[in-house]
């Protein structure tokens, strides 16, 4: 029988999560996306911190209206920069959570680099 795609995703999540571990020198930039919210957080795995976060549930993003779910993820994005920007973190590990690399996970990703992370 086929899996279902929560199923589909949680296997591919638990495999990227083999490899993809944060420290405190290049923490995990961790994705999780609902089917109306997306979230971002940066993660120290060693420690168990979470060390910056940021949602489409903030004040700053849910002003806006009108806006879609793509536009939501490129504030997202740039929001969880500008927060790692603040606590001194430029460089982290992209751990997109079992989605594809596709739509909202990689507008996410593109103004998170534009805001001046690396990975």
């Amino acid at each position: 029988m086929a899996l279902t795609k929560t199923d589909r995703r949680n296997r591919i999540r638990k495999r990227i999560r083999k490899h993809v571990l944060g420290t405190s020198e290049n923490p995990r930039l961790s994705v999780f996306r609902s089917n109306k919210q997306i979230y971002a957080q940066i993660i120290d795995d060693l420690s168990g911190e979470t060390l910056a976060s940021a949602s489409s549930l903030s004040k700053t993003i849910l002003e806006k209206k009108n806006i879609n779910k793509i536009e939501q993820a490129k504030l997202v994005g740039k929001l969880i920069a500008e927060e790692a920007q603040n606590k001194g973190i430029s460089k982290v590990i992209f751990d997109r959570g079992g989605y594809l690399y596709h739509g909202r996970i990689k507008e996410l990703a593109n103004a998170a680099r534009e805001g001046g992370l690396n990975f």
